[in-house]
């Protein structure tokens, strides 16, 4: 299976992922669109399962009653994740289109079914210099999950994101985690790259990704890049090692970039040169 994948609108799933089809542990990832009078049924079985929604207006009917969820788009509002445990079946139904993301990781069950509400998610803006982009911490420490987390991250066209360079595979003492990245691009027809690798082997992934695009991070370490004149959004799912409160553990840098942090507009060429 490639690291790279299209969206594909011939049926009610776009995007699916399995820990099968990835050939790792934890993280499954779908993507659904429904339309008018259409029902999507899942069950969840042994997974922890957060929904949230991309564009338009359903509801989630669950054991626990129903619940609206609606968004203009993901550059247009903050969402609403809906949280559901294991065990539980669900229904998704919409008066019109709907689209929405689904990620699951294995869980014992602890925390209850609980939407997560737009002005509960807390947002930031991280970085700095060519590498400054927002993200809202969409399922993460400290609202409570198991395995799971999700972010929501904007990238202005020029910039970069996830820098310096980041990994989660075990590498540097890190804990693993399985990601998956949900890319959406302003314009439609925008562009931009992302790449995986590894520094004490010759693995090496780049790819031009496009709107509604998917990249699974599988190893190593990864950032990502949008064109100038192309606005980014991306949407990830992980879940491995980090269980609870752990899940707030910080991924491990690239010790050849790091010094970044400490200042992100270091070392930039003043224009023109030599006269």
């Amino acid at each position: 299976m490639s690291n790279h994948l299209k969206s594909n609108y011939d049926g009610m799933i776009v995007l699916d992922v399995t820990p099968e089809s990835a050939n790792w542990q934890y993280l499954s990832f779908r993507v659904v669109r429904i339309e008018a009078q259409q029902v999507y049924l899942h069950q969840t079985e042994r997974t922890e399962l957060a929904l949230v929604p991309l564009e338009g207006a359903g509801a989630i009917q669950t054991s626990a009653g129903d619940f609206a969820l609606s968004r203009a788009g993901v550059f247009q509002e903050k969402p609403s994740a809906l949280y559901i445990p294991p065990g539980q079946e669900f229904g998704v139904v919409s008066d019109g289109s709907f689209e929405f993301a689904l990620g699951a990781a294995p869980a014992e069950g602890k925390y209850p079914l609980r939407l997560f509400a737009a002005d509960e998610i807390r947002s930031e803006l991280r970085g700095g210099g060519a590498a400054r982009r927002q993200v809202h911490h969409t399922l993460a420490h400290p609202l409570p999950a198991e395995r799971l987390i999700l972010y929501e991250v904007y990238v202005p066209g020029g910039a970069w994101s996830g820098y310096p360079p980041h990994c989660h595979d075990g590498y540097g003492g890190s804990a693993h985690l399985d990601e998956t990245y949900y890319f959406r691009t302003d314009p439609a027809n925008g562009v931009a790259l992302h790449r995986n690798y590894r520094r004490d082997n010759d693995f090496e992934e780049i790819f031009a990704v496009r709107d509604r695009d998917l990249v699974l991070v599988t190893q190593g370490f990864h950032s990502t890049s949008a064109a100038p004149g192309s606005n980014l959004y991306f949407l990830n799912y992980l879940a491995g090692e980090l269980i609870g409160d752990e899940r707030k553990t910080p991924p491990y840098d690239d010790p050849d970039y790091a010094w970044l942090k400490d200042d992100l507009t270091a070392n930039v060429m003043r224009l023109p040169l030599m006269g």
